[in-house]
């Protein structure tokens, strides 16, 4: 069995000024805050899924992602030996994988397996044939790496997560904790659903065989009801059926949350409906709905035995473990919303860095908010001028698709919705009629009108002056009066024309606020 070189374990290991994973360096620079193209090849039990990633090393964007229902690891359990038909799939996959890369640019395509070749004894030969025929050097991963590197992927896009990440594939699930940027306890099992359809004795004797296992893994993880975070493709369709029984209004699955009393009320009406009709309602493949079944048992066993506070999905998993695996810590440190942000800016703003200026300009407004707000904030700001290409008429609907809906790390969905909203109002002053008020639901009532004053002071600020709003003026907001001061250097006198005078007033509507604008003496 093919052993990827031991990469980083502890925190210290990531001082070093390079690290190589798998027989490359990803970072060829740690303090870059730029990620040239990088392309990972995941070949699971089920799929086989390439990725490539771009733009901001902590926040990567997806320049591409294509996944092949291969079902490498289908009857392992019972043959010791890779589906025939997969093998032949996921070879064909591989060399379309191994091209494609190579007309993209990427030097070195790292591939990586799981489960079901490291487990079958044709795996080496398997290895051996896509080395031979694609140049692709697969690199299998033991259980233990495999919980690691899924739980990195959830903390390359939760900084701040804690709790259990629990991944499944086809062949295997794995449970790892997470808390302070770190990995601790983790362990394995056979409780991917190509296992389970070899369990014999039909429901009862599954349940019993899941209850063994998954008591095991709770003896070495030791979960003590917290957060559950949800990483493998089995686990996203299960999220995306929750969201259509809820009638839930964003279908983004990355940070979509769930409490658990929903979630088996989810299971038990997954069981008694039709699949094919589900299938077709939520666009999943066959191949992917006839596990969904089987996952849902282990999804209700291991709700029922860890009790946790809430179960979160990750749209993140091993293949963004293997990017967070060799980040120098202090990249590890920066805000993933904010490092997007910054890229986007840089690459599609008119002014680059006007964004920062207009935060600090915006500040004054703002007195109370804590950071979690000022964050949203500050994103809003580096991303207030990104949509400026699009048709006047629907560019304050793209600048909301563009929030809602783009692959943004640390992100929650009330805080995607309020960053929409607030450049939504960065464009046009009123929301009434809009298609996307149903998504507006997911903030109070509050949340809602900071969004609005928040997106109407950029509207004002981003046109008050061309690149630094304060060399036309500063604001002064009184609460306790209510009373909204601009004081005007002499350049601004001129500046706040009839355009500029009309966003303050608006601005100073959606305050409830009285202006007061004082020129310079």
């Amino acid at each position: 069995m093919s052993k990827p070189p031991k990469a980083s374990r502890a925190a210290a290991d990531h001082s070093e000024a390079d690290k190589v994973l798998f027989g490359r360096s990803l970072f060829d620079d740690p303090s870059a805050r730029a990620l040239s193209r990088v392309g990972v090849v995941d070949v699971g039990s089920n799929s086989v899924r390439m990725v490539v990633f771009d733009g901001a090393a902590r926040s990567p964007a997806y320049f591409y992602n294509e996944k092949i229902m291969c079902g490498l690891g289908k009857g392992l359990a019972e043959t010791n030996r890779l589906h025939p038909e997969g093998r032949k799939r996921a070879l064909t996959a591989l060399k379309r994988f191994a091209l494609l890369a190579k007309g993209m640019g990427i030097e070195n395509l790292t591939v990586v397996a799981t489960a079901a070749a490291r487990e079958a004894e044709d795996g080496p030969e398997f290895q051996a044939q896509v080395l031979a025929q694609t140049g692709l050097k697969i690199w299998v991963v033991d259980g233990d790496e495999e919980a690691r590197l899924s739980a990195q992927g959830v903390l390359l896009g939760w900084p701040d997560a804690k709790g259990v990440v629990c991944d499944i594939g086809g062949n295997s699930m794995e449970l790892a904790r997470i808390g302070d940027g770190k990995v601790g306890r983790r362990a394995t099992s056979a409780l991917g659903p190509f296992r389970l359809q070899q369990v014999q004795g039909g429901a009862k004797a599954r349940a019993a065989h899941i209850d063994r296992l998954l008591k095991d893994l709770q003896a070495k993880v030791q979960s003590q009801g917290e957060r559950i975070y949800l990483v493998g493709g089995s686990w996203r369709v299960i999220a995306r059926l929750d969201m259509e029984r809820r009638n839930y209004p964003l279908t983004v699955l990355h940070e979509y949350r769930m409490m658990p009393d929903n979630l088996l009320d989810t299971l038990d009406w997954i069981e008694s409906a039709d699949l094919a009709s589900l299938r077709a309602g939520t666009g999943t493949s066959a191949e992917r709905m006839e596990l969904v079944p089987l996952a849902c048992e282990v999804l209700r066993a291991l709700i029922v035995m860890l009790k946790p506070s809430e179960i979160d999905v990750s749209a993140y998993g091993i293949r963004e473990g293997l990017l967070y695996e060799v980040m120098p810590e202090r990249l590890r440190q920066r805000d993933p919303l904010i490092e997007a942000a910054r890229v986007s800016e840089q690459t599609a703003a008119r002014i680059p860095g006007t964004g920062k200026r207009l935060f600090e300009f915006l500040l004054p407004l703002f007195p109370n908010a804590d950071d979690h707000r000022l964050r949203l904030m500050k994103a809003a700001c580096l991303l207030h001028d990104t949509t400026w290409r699009a048709h006047p008429d629907y560019r304050a609907e793209a600048c909301f698709d563009n929030a809602t809906r783009a692959n943004l790390g640390g992100l929650d969905h009330p805080g995607r919705v309020f960053l929409g909203l607030a450049l939504l109002h960065r464009y046009k002053n009123s929301r009434a009629g809009s298609r996307l008020e149903p998504l507006f639901r997911l903030l109070t009532d509050a949340q809602i009108q900071e969004a609005e004053v928040l997106g109407k002071a950029m509207r004002f600020g981003a046109m008050f002056a061309g690149g630094d709003p304060a060399q036309a003026g500063h604001l002064v907001w009184t609460p306790t009066s209510r009373v909204l001061e601009l004081h005007l250097t002499r350049d601004g006198v001129d500046l706040y024309g009839e355009v500029a005078q009309a966003r303050f007033s608006s601005l100073a509507q959606a305050m409830r606020a009285e202006i007061h604008v004082v020129d310079p003496q």
